[in-house]
């Protein structure tokens, strides 16, 4: 009996279970240890009153990231610009807590929670939500839902490219072109229809094309400088660890730390969180997610511009031709 197909057979026995224990290790373990890791929070009010609070948060071993400000109002301003998830406002009559559901429901319920705890007993506390999530998604499910449906568009459109052998300027302009196309399809569907993501048409429709370009042109990239593995490779940094790493279901500052950093740094990640500041913030603190995604996207294109391939198999090698010889 033939060895070569027993050893076949004992790796795919043993692969199988790898694989299940790597996608559940990426997928299961940062939903399952959600917590603050330095997560930017707000204080506002009289000194000696604010500094208590301060002080309160500090107490959680580097849990929140706070932020002291004058009032009210530039605390409302610094959860705006998305450099807070929240605020809380001492005031005579008791905390009057502020969030943004709209840039994570999952931390507006946690800061929620966690200053009711610890505000004096019988105190309560006011809850005013400056910028809320969408009536068509108040628990920002459907736009945490978005990210693997776009990951899958961008690795089929760098995967389809490879394998048909496009090249040069005909695959780049082809994972252009179906970027562009995806971003119109999704906003359509995701704007106008589902009323999840509410800011500009354009811009939205630009953030999501951005991203499945960014996602393709690594894969097409990774593909012509590696050849097929290529593919593989890049189904494990945009599918396999982009998505579940994103934060975009709950926060960045939320999951194991490295886990978040590492998830901004990917496509995925960037696009979700370009995409709240577009839908949402007036595009405020978009710019590292703009140049994590222009990055990829010129890295890939130009892999794809640029690099030698290997031929596929759709596009098989000519054989040497030799010079004919006369007489």
């Amino acid at each position: 009996m033939s060895t070569a197909p027993n050893r076949r057979a004992v790796a795919v026995i043993l692969l199988i279970p790898l694989m299940v224990t790597l996608t559940l290790w990426a997928f299961a373990w940062p939903a399952a240890r959600i917590a603050p890791h330095g997560l930017p929070v707000g204080v506002a009010g009289p000194a000696p009153a604010a500094q208590q609070l301060e002080q309160r948060f500090g107490q959680r071993d580097g849990a929140f990231d706070v932020h002291r400000f004058d009032d009210e109002a530039a605390a409302r301003t610094a959860i705006e610009d998305r450099v807070v998830y929240g605020a809380v406002v001492v005031t005579p009559q008791g905390p009057h807590l502020l969030t943004a559901s709209a840039a994570s429901p999952v931390a507006s319920q946690l800061l929620r929670e966690a200053v009711t705890a610890s505000a004096p007993e019988g105190a309560p506390v006011r809850v005013t939500d400056v910028v809320a999530a969408p009536p068509g998604d108040p628990r920002g499910s459907a736009l945490g839902a978005s990210v693997l449906p776009l990951a899958l568009a961008g690795m089929a459109a760098g995967a389809v490219v490879t394998l048909m052998g496009l090249r040069g300027a005909r695959g780049a302009v082809t994972l252009v072109g179906s970027a562009s196309m995806v971003g119109l399809v999704a906003t359509s569907v995701a704007h106008s229809w589902l009323g999840v993501v509410t800011g500009g048409w354009w811009a939205e429709a630009g953030v999501i094309a951005l991203t499945v370009l960014a996602i393709g042109s690594a894969v097409a990239g990774l593909a012509a400088l590696f050849g097929p593995r290529g593919i593989g490779l890049g189904a494990l940094l945009m599918v396999l660890l982009g998505n579940p790493f994103s934060g975009v279901t709950s926060a960045p500052e939320l999951l194991p730390e490295p886990v978040g950093a590492i998830g901004q740094w990917l496509p995925p990640g960037a696009g979700g969180s370009l995409l709240r500041s577009v839908a949402f913030f007036d595009g405020s603190a978009a710019g590292g997610a703009v140049l994590t995604l222009s990055l990829w996207s010129l890295f890939g294109l130009a892999a794809v511009l640029f690099a030698r391939r290997a031929p596929t198999v759709a596009e098989p090698a000519e054989p040497d031709r030799e010079p004919a010889l006369t007489g």
